[in-house]
């Protein structure tokens, strides 16, 4: 053992390789090592909602998505932007449960969707192309990253962790383990992992086929569960409601992906070749911490489900954000262990909440008599402008907010994303991944009181381009909002600056 780092990733999908970048980009020394050789191909999440657009926004990588979704919209034989150059919207901007949201009639307009800014417009880029934009990005912020080698074992002695590459091992101030709904490292580490088992099974593929012009576009239901044609050409989806697979982990082939299709469509397809193929549960588990000493977990290494309504990779990126910072401010002195603790008490509940909302879908999906009516009854209310606009801000992530404490509204919120006097916006003060105290009243009071925490903490003093009553907003590198006013004064902004960037200098 020869190589010691700050912190070791386990997993270089897209949890680990933006939690890696949150961590270099704030200094800290960082090992990243994956199974695989290169980026998985098999098909997985096509899209991300305003929590991880905004998050990939913040640190500049904005040009990137949009230049990766322009190219998917493409393949899709969808123009990039709509006549007069606004961003193009497919017609159908979510589902629930194989129920689609019509485009036209989700309320934009809401207060919800209100200061979003340029990443409003990102939605579609797929994961294969999110990991290639953060793989470029972990290699220019110098994050050492090694394919090929696998975590096998691990010893945490409570002063750092000695992490076992085969042969090979390393030492570690920290692990991190973003290796998958069946990581290695949340099993040695003992994390306690409850939920419910799987009741159905699933497929997901991009396949060669004859026979397909019998199948529907789209979502359908079936007597016999769910099927998915499209849009990409060759991608099917099925939804079997008679229990798990056999074998999960067992190779998937045409004969497989033929009889799972036949069985929900009814159309004879014959499959004749494979591309990409992956089977998929409804299995719904969730860690009761994320860490436990020296070891955390974050992404499906934390919680696993059903990828109805896409919210895997979503839910990942945000608890790669929300844990990098505070592990380097932890890695850098700044911080004290304990502010580690706030990673479960604010992750956890989202992670429960997209959990509650894959198990509701399930339930949906089922072909009993007493779903299939409770499906209509939802069917009819999404079809309505009211309930389209809340699933919709539900599943972009819009609603969320974390309990901080605090008298003010936009406490715990994310920063919205206003346009300043002097013609910048507010994300783009992110991109070194620092803390910012927005001094949009020119107060020489709130600077004063944020100097001895300069320059851990950055000061903007600028107007907003229209005026409110908001004077002052502390804002955490995640992009949440730790303390705001209303006024001119500057109560609880010093206890803010205490609790998330340790005491003064």
């Amino acid at each position: 053992m020869n190589e010691s780092f700050d912190v070791v990733v386990a997993g270089a999908g897209p949890v680990g390789l933006m939690l890696a970048c949150e961590l270099g980009l704030a200094g800290v020394s960082v090992l990243v090592v994956e199974r695989l050789d290169e980026i998985d191909p098999t098909i997985k999440a096509g899209g991300i909602n305003q929590v991880a657009a905004q998050a990939l926004y913040r640190r500049g990588l904005l040009p990137a998505m949009v230049a990766e979704q322009s190219a998917a919209l493409s393949r899709m034989g969808v123009p990039a932007a709509a006549p007069g150059g606004a961003p193009q919207r497919p017609p159908f901007i979510g589902h629930f449960a194989g129920i689609m949201l019509g485009v036209d009639l989700v309320d934009f307009d809401h207060s919800s969707f209100a200061d979003l800014g340029p990443a409003a417009s990102v939605y579609l880029v797929p994961q294969q192309s999110i990991e290639a934009v953060l793989g470029r990005r972990a290699a220019e912020l110098g994050v050492t990253v090694r394919r090929g080698v696998e975590l096998t074992d691990f010893t945490d002695d409570g002063a750092g962790v000695t992490v076992r590459l085969g042969d090979d091992t390393v030492r570690a101030g920290w692990l991190v383990g973003c290796d998958g709904g069946r990581s290695l490292v949340r099993k040695r580490a003992g994390f306690d992992f409850p939920g419910l088992d799987p009741e159905l099974t699933g497929h997901q593929a991009v396949v060669e086929m004859t026979g397909a012009e019998g199948l529907r576009p789209g979502w359908n239901t079936t007597d016999t569960g769910m099927y998915v044609h499209g849009p990409t050409p060759g991608r099917i989806l099925t939804v079997q409601l008679d229990g798990p697979p056999a074998d999960r982990t067992a190779p998937i082939t045409a004969a497989e992906l033929q009889a799972a299709l036949r069985a929900v469509s009814g159309v004879p397809v014959e499959i004749t070749a494979v591309h990409s193929a992956t089977r998929f549960t409804d299995n719904t588990r969730q860690v009761t911490e994320y860490r436990r000493g020296r070891v955390l977990l974050a992404g499906d290494a934390a919680h696993v489900h059903s990828p109805f309504g896409g919210q895997g990779l979503n839910l990942g990126v945000g608890d790669a954000v929300n844990l990098g910072w505070k592990l380097a401010a932890v890695v850098r002195g700044d911080a004290e262990p304990e502010l580690l603790d706030t990673y479960t008490t604010e992750r956890h509940p989202v992670g429960a909440w997209v959990l509650d909302w894959t198990r509701a879908q399930v339930a949906l999906m089922r072909t009993d008599r007493r779903s299939r009516e409770l499906r209509a009854v939802m069917t009819e209310l999404l079809a309505t402008r009211e309930a389209a606009t809340l699933v919709f801000r539900k599943i972009s992530g819009v609603l969320h907010r974390y309990d901080l404490g605090g008298g003010h509204e936009r406490v715990g919120a994310a920063v919205p994303d206003f346009e300043l006097s002097d013609g910048t916006r507010l994300g783009r003060y992110f991109a070194d991944g620092a803390p910012v105290l927005f001094d949009l009243a020119d107060s020489a009071e709130l600077r004063a009181v944020a100097a001895p925490w300069r320059p851990r903490v950055r000061v903007v003093t600028a107007k907003a381009a229209v005026p409110g009553e908001l004077t002052g907003m502390l804002v955490r590198p995640d992009g949440f909002v730790a303390w705001a006013a209303d006024s001119g004064g500057r109560y609880g902004l010093e206890s803010a600056l205490t609790r998330w960037f340790g005491p003064a200098a």
